[in-house]
């Protein structure tokens, strides 16, 4: 018999199961040869013996490796190593170079993006404006998967679904949106995607058709300007100043042109941070009924603010149901988690969810139904009151440390709410090359490219400030310090 105390070694700390490293190394011993197809292994009772295990452990690594083919039980006689191992290297059929190592021999639809370089690992990074994933409530996240993984009814979910979403999480989604944003909606009115992304194609795709004339910003969220162009509108660009989007120039373009859609972001607007005025939001809730004009109300980050209450969105007031709204709770849980929801009237809804399973059948039940306890036990409530003040502190250095130390060589304005700040810089100091030379400093930040697309070059970028803490924030503002003053 192999010496199997020696050939496996268990870390009773790691943070692999015991079973699973027992049954990755029996795995690796018959990947080495030590283990031939063919041969029999010893008795659970024999094995757990010599490695100082349960016998249930050894039982439990067995079960795994046959589950997987590597072992195959025989009755009365034991678990014998597979004849036919699942490890097999398939034949290919011509010796030369591969057939995908050249272009497609078919012509296919070409997608316009622009290009957003990779942070090499380890530098600083002033991003478009993203939560600190350091302050998230991973144990809480982590507590109520493993919660959802083991109640008795989870195999359900696992099988069922809907493209429409879990309806646990949109129930709560109802409560949550009615109370912090006044939305006056039914489950019916909710839809659960992966993220505010997939929402505004959805949406854009029941309504635009190629020719079709769509009002944006200017400038504007560069990601929802390739999406719709994709789907082959004829974008028509209205400016946005200190205080949003040019109404009269919305209702100028209704009254003139054949309007099909409009998107806005009237909340903190993407990329310049400002937040559409009162009079505005009015006179474009006037202009939004009597044209019938659909609009899709982006609200990526409603929940940080800082200075007072936020203003209610849009889809809160009266629009006559042609307001279709679209949030996300990526920004607000920091992490990874990719739920996004979109409001709009139950037909538009149906039709979405339609659309959504033509490339995505269902949603991330374990995700959606662990956000929805979070939901309900108040978690993400404490979470973010704990993140607008951490954000709020790390607004208010940075906005200090650029005002002392780099002077007239930017410009901006406080924002009342949200992750970034609207960071312009002079024109002395083009911002191309302040970002190439940052790069070679440990400093890695956007060029301004995608912040211009379709519009006049802002030399201006959005300064990310929730990641970053005070000690980030000083080293940052260091680096831009030396690329403007040549201290």
């Amino acid at each position: 018999m192999l010496p199997f105390k020696t050939l496996i070694q268990i870390d009773k700390n790691g943070k692999l199961p015991v079973y699973q490293q027992v049954a990755n190394r029996l795995v690796g011993l018959i990947q080495e040869g030590l283990l031939k197809p063919g041969l029999y292994l010893p008795g659970s009772r024999v094995l757990a013996e010599q490695l100082m295990l349960h016998r249930k452990t050894v039982i439990a690594a067995y079960d795994e490796l046959i589950s997987q083919d590597w072992l195959v039980a025989v009755p009365r006689k034991g678990v014998m190593v597979a004849v036919n191992l699942p490890d097999i290297k398939p034949r290919s059929f011509s010796a030369g170079a591969s057939p995908y190592n050249t272009s497609a021999a078919f012509s296919f639809r070409a997608v316009s993006s622009v290009q957003t370089p990779a942070a090499a690992a380890g530098t600083l990074v002033i991003n478009d404006g993203f939560p600190d994933a350091r302050i998230a409530p991973l144990n809480a996240w982590v507590r109520e998967c493993r919660a959802v993984i083991d109640s008795p009814r989870y195999h359900r979910s696992l099988m069922y679904g809907s493209g429409t979403g879990t309806e646990t999480l949109r129930r709560e989604m109802q409560r949550y949106l009615s109370d912090t944003r006044g939305l006056r909606i039914s489950v019916s009115n909710l839809m659960i995607t992966r993220g505010a992304q997939m929402a505004i194609y959805l949406a854009a795709s029941l309504i635009i058709k190629p020719g079709d004339e769509v009002i944006v910003g200017s400038p504007d969220y560069f990601l929802a300007d390739l999406c719709f162009e994709q789907l082959g509108a004829r974008l028509q660009r209205v400016p946005v100043d200190e205080e949003g989007i040019d109404v009269d120039a919305v209702e100028q373009l209704c009254s003139t042109r054949k309007i099909k859609m409009l998107y806005l972001i009237p909340h903190h607007h993407h990329p310049t941070t400002v937040t559409l005025s009162a009079a505005r939001r009015m006179k474009l809730l006037e202009i939004i009924r009597r044209h019938k004009l659909p609009v899709i109300e982006d609200d990526y980050d409603y929940d940080f603010h800082y200075n007072s209450a936020p203003i209610l969105p849009l889809a809160s007031a009266d629009h006559g149901g042609n307001v279709i709204y679209i949030g996300s709770f990526t920004k607000s849980l920091g992490l990874s988690v990719r739920i996004g929801f979109m409001v709009a009237t139950p037909d538009f809804i149906e039709q979405a969810t339609g659309l959504r399973k033509l490339m995505d059948i269902r949603g991330d039940n374990l995700s959606e139904l662990a956000l929805a306890n979070l939901l309900a036990d108040g978690t993400i409530e404490r979470h973010l009151k704990k993140s607008n003040k951490v954000y709020k502190e790390r607004r208010d250095l940075l906005c200090t440390q650029l005002t002392t130390r780099l002077g007239k060589a930017v410009q901006f304005t406080i924002p009342s709410g949200g992750m970034a700040l609207w960071l312009r810089f002079a024109k002395k100091y083009p911002l191309a090359k302040i970002a190439a030379k940052a790069q070679s400093m440990g400093l890695h930040m956007s060029n301004g490219a995608q912040y211009c697309y379709g519009s006049a070059a802002q030399n201006g970028l959005r300064f990310g400030f929730a990641s970053l803490n005070a000690r980030e924030i000083h080293a940052v503002v260091n680096i831009l310090e030396q690329l403007t003053t040549g201290s």
